[in-house]
């Protein structure tokens, strides 16, 4: 080792090197633009995986969204046309025959595919998407509320309040800029409701935006008169249960309630964010393979470019180094400075 801190040695290495400043420099540029790949790929990568953890960081990666449409196939005297219906009385049943469910939450919703509500406050107004949910909601996709406010309860559930939870466009449009929208009041179609909270938008449901407004599932009910009818559930699953083969399942429990074909695809629709979830994160783990294939093939390519540097260097500097020897130059030493060579070029680039 102390070859490597002998005065000598460096400074003999640093003039070796140059004087082949070309061939010194073409090297360090290979080595260099290689660990830069790498690096750059691996930084990439990373940042994917940062990218999906904060865009999934609310919300159930074992989720998906069911909701009714029109049958495909005829079926017990029924004709191909037909209407499917959620109900609230389907929750039950789907639990009890799919084991693997953890979570649904019925929803609501009026203002996305209809005639949007109209909201007033004072002598503003406007139209937003109104949604009717129940507190087992934010277990399947965590709503991010504002410090100071909170989300539906199971007593809004049980008492059928008229509380809402505002986005917060629907704050700023209108409410004053300096005002609290917590504990003041909105009207909602005629009916006034308490402001509880402020919804903060985190970028991962297709749904909800900051043009949102949520109340508690059993008055929205009551004030649509909807009876059990439900728009969609959301549904999450246990952590190990294969989500895809549950989709399916939970159509098909769904057709045999409403008597619709079993093979009628088409009765109910679904959006399975666990398979969106398991394919970004296949396709991270790949990136991630390919990053470090990458990083090997970058390691032999720069001990290549060095070994040949080296070589070339040895055989140009045959004579120098019989000299060498012949003065008493142990291997080592010579040795040592070859390798110190290598060393001064890997660091630098």
């Amino acid at each position: 080792m102390k070859i490597f801190f002998s005065r000598d040695l460096w400074l003999e290495a640093l003039n070796s090197i140059g004087k082949n400043k070309l061939r010194t420099g073409v090297t360090m540029i290979g080595v260099f633009w290689g660990i830069f790949v790498y690096i750059g790929l691996s930084g990439a990568v990373q940042g994917l995986h940062n990218g999906f953890d904060i865009a999934f960081q609310n919300v159930a990666t074992n989720s998906m969204f069911v909701w009714a449409q029109n049958t495909s196939m005829p079926y017990k005297g029924y004709k191909i046309g037909r209407r499917m219906q959620l109900k609230t009385t389907d929750v039950e049943k789907i639990m009890s025959k799919n084991p693997e469910v953890k979570f649904i939450a019925p929803r609501n919703l009026k203002g996305r595919w209809d005639a949007p509500p109209q909201i007033v406050r004072g002598l503003k107004s406007g139209t937003y998407s109104l949604f009717g949910d129940l507190p087992v909601l934010d277990k399947i996709a965590k709503k991010k509320i504002v410090e100071g406010g909170r989300f539906i309860n199971d007593d809004d559930i049980n008492y059928n309040r008229k509380i809402a939870v505002i986005g917060e466009r629907v704050q700023k449009e209108l409410f004053e800029k300096d005002e609290d929208p917590i504990g003041q009041y909105i009207r909602i179609d005629n009916v006034y409701f308490q402001v509880v909270g402020i919804y903060n938008v985190s970028g991962n449901s297709p749904f909800e935006d900051e043009g949102s407004i949520f109340i508690p599932f059993t008055t929205y009910q009551r004030m649509y008169n909807l009876g059990e009818n439900v728009s969609w559930f959301a549904i999450a699953a246990e952590d190990d249960a294969d989500i895809l083969a549950l989709e399916q399942s939970i159509k098909g429990t769904l057709r045999q309630i409403h008597s619709a074909h079993p093979e009628d695809e088409r009765a109910f629709g679904s959006f399975n964010l666990g398979e969106i979830f398991n394919r970004t994160f296949n396709f991270a783990a790949g990136m991630s393979f390919l990053a470090i294939i990458v990083g090997i093939a970058t390691i032999i390519a720069g001990v290549i470019a060095i070994g040949n540097i080296l070589l070339i260097s040895v055989k140009e500097r045959t004579k120098e180094l019989g000299v060498r020897r012949a003065l008493g130059a142990l291997p080592n030493e010579i040795r040592g400075q070859i390798l110190l060579e290598s060393v001064t070029l890997t660091l630098i680039a």
